[in-house]
């Protein structure tokens, strides 16, 4: 055999996939609704958690993940086809809209390379499809040990006792008759240390005692399984990652792209025999930024599978590792969840955190009604309604919200003080503005697009289709948004030059910027005016929304034949956002809120709305 066809066997067997008893099991065990700071091995010194402890000490310690989305669909659909979420148009919560046929899920490419993949037991993808579909076993009593003799496996447990939800009276009580929890919390709650972001008050200590009780129950949880994989005598053959699937679990955690929202604790062993897929140490603490996007390919790496063209993320693991950028950055999103809009996004280095909001003239909360479950939530609602609190606890309740916000996580954690407006940083301030505005156009960030005209622009075809399609206008659109989000009245002009663009983008970010000046925008109320016949409800509810606000009386008059008028249920549900920003929702005519409750086709958050209207006027009438 010649040299040259020595070499280009050589060459042709290392570029083969590994056999699948050559590869490591892999175990995920997710938690959530808890940020980082939980965990003893993270710093917390209420924390009851050993077993977790004794993972970090026996694996990597992440420092610094982030879920990119924080909320759970949200952040599921940016792990299963290692995308962001508004890359693939899946940043509102349960949406369900399609994607493009491209995205494969990185379970597919486990499958094909002969893993046996189970899911024990939540999928809330968020996009169109038969989410179970994705797996050889998705149910409560999936697991790995139904597995084909000699396949390796790729096996997700989904514990839900930290869930936000077991902070709600109901639940508390159930855990504590299941001995979940113990009768009475471990933790004095008039002892432990409120947040500096939270008020103090005593629903809120009781939320955080209970709390604390609830991840120890995890860590138990946690225990369990990994014993069971020791007990199987798999351990020295499986990978484990344990992490959580985004921030909370209380207020201004969940929903919110501060650190206590999208900052996770990340844990992951490798076993000796598999030594030479991690460049960490045992015991290691590792600072490197990494995101939800980064698992997909990082699974992928670890099972020698090279990663699809389509998916956004960095290997961190795994023979295709790919060491961190000098100045990476993690890309943070949050849109509506469940029945409210807004949208804010974000980039953290690890230490320095930009955030900016599209809608500063919404309150910071509520971002869901489901929230109010909880007594610690309620009680700060209560509060701020009834004028007990001081600056700086109200600001997350009133309006204008700051359209720019900098925070040094490392000097300030809990980021309370906002460094946008210090001269010192005026600098860095610029250059991450700057990073957000290059990193929204190279993800294509569908977010451009209001939900309600996803089906209008695009009745055939995912809106990130049409929007890739599209993607030279994206510099424009992206600058538009900038600068009708900067609340500032030297922009008016050049936003009523768009108000007459023949593209609908424009003319809706147009209106939107004269939403969010308020009365500043008054010189354009003709032109907005015009905008109450468009051919698209999100820029007739936009431009109402803002003639309301200027006094002129058709503003309300349209947002209320809105609910009529708009075909889709996201239109509808938009136009009600509106009506509830101007306490117009009591003028909703009980006919309309009698139909939403029954039309399937108003869809689940418009229904849940209507029923909110109806049981709030039973009750006071």
């Amino acid at each position: 055999m010649t040299g040259f066809r020595i070499s280009f066997v050589v060459f042709l067997f290392a570029s083969l996939p590994l056999r699948a008893a050559e590869r490591p099991n892999i175990l995920w065990i997710t938690s959530e609704d808890n940020a980082w700071n939980w965990l003893g091995c993270y710093g917390d010194d209420n924390a009851r958690t050993p077993r977790l402890d004794a993972l970090a000490e026996s694996g990597a310690l992440f420092t610094h993940a982030y879920s990119n989305g924080p909320v759970c669909a949200v952040a599921r659909s940016t792990i299963l086809n290692g995308a962001y979420a508004v890359t693939q148009g899946t940043q509102h919560m349960r949406s369900r809209h399609s994607i493009p046929a491209g995205y494969q899920p990185y379970v597919r490419y486990l499958r094909d390379a002969g893993y046996f993949c189970t899911n024990n037991s939540k999928t809330d993808y968020n996009f169109k499809g038969d989410d179970r579909a994705v797996w050889d076993a998705c149910s409560p009593k999936a697991h790995y040990k139904k597995r084909p003799a000699a396949s390796p496996f790729f096996a997700i447990f989904n514990l839900t006792v930290s869930h936000e939800s077991s902070l709600f009276p109901e639940v508390i009580a159930a855990n504590r008759k299941r001995g979940i929890i113990p009768s009475t919390p471990r933790l004095d709650p008039a002892a432990v240390k409120v947040p500096p972001y939270l008020p103090d008050l005593p629903e809120i200590r009781s939320d955080i005692a209970i709390y604390a009780d609830n991840i120890t129950a995890l860590d138990t949880q946690v225990g369990k399984l990994l014993d069971e994989l020791e007990s199987s005598g798999l351990a020295d053959d499986t990978i484990v990652f344990y992490y959580g699937d985004h921030g909370g679990i209380l207020p201004r955690g969940k929903r919110y792209l501060n650190d206590t929202g999208v900052r996770v604790p990340l844990l992951v062993r490798v076993p000796e025999k598999w030594r030479s897929l991690t460049p960490f140490d045992a015991g290691s603490r590792v600072d490197e930024p990494v995101s939800f996007v980064d698992l997909a390919p990082t699974v992928l790496s670890i099972a020698g599978i090279d990663k699809p063209a389509r998916m956004q993320g960095r290997a961190f693991l795994g023979p295709k590792r790919v060491e961190p950028a000098a100045d990476e950055i993690e890309f943070l999103y949050a849109d509506r969840f469940d029945e409210i809009y807004g949208m804010r996004r974000g980039i953290t280095d690890g230490r320095w955190k930009y955030i900016r909001c599209f809608t500063p003239h919404l309150p910071g909360a509520p971002y869901s009604y489901y929230q109010f479950g909880q007594d610690g939530w309620s009680a700060w609602q209560r509060a701020w309604r009834d004028g007990r609190l001081e600056p700086p606890f109200t600001a997350l309740w009133e309006t204008p919200q700051p359209v720019e916000r900098l925070f040094d996580t490392r000097n300030d954690p809990w980021e309370t003080h906002n460094l946008a407006a210090d001269p010192a940083h005026a600098e860095r301030l610029a250059a991450m503005r700057e990073r957000l505005r290059e990193t929204m156009i190279d993800a294509k960030d569908t977010g451009l697009v209001p939900e309600p005209m996803f089906d209008e622009l695009a009745p055939e075809q995912p809106i990130a289709t049409w929007l890739d399609a599209r993607s030279h206008m994206l510099p424009a659109i992206v600058d538009l948004a900038f600068t009708a989000s900067a609340s500032k009245p030297g922009n008016l002009s050049a936003l009523r030059a768009k108000l007459g663009s023949d593209d609908p983008l424009a003319r809706y970010w147009s209106a939107q910027g004269c939403l969010i000046l308020g009365k500043a925008a008054a010189p354009a109320a003709t032109d907005l005016e015009k905008l109450l016949d468009d051919p698209y409800s999100a820029i007739r509810t936009a431009a109402a929304h803002a003639l309301h606000i200027l006094g002129n009386p058709e503003g309300k008059t349209a947002l209320l034949a809105e609910l009529s008028r708009a075909a889709g249920a996201d239109a509808k549900l938009n136009a009600i956002n509106a009506l509830s920003q101007i306490d117009a929702l009591d003028d909703i005519p009980d006919a309309w809120v009698a139909r939403a409750r029954k039309d399937k086709n108003s869809g689940t958050y418009v229904q849940r709305i209507a029923e909110q209207i109806a049981k709030s006027r039973k009750a006071t009438r």
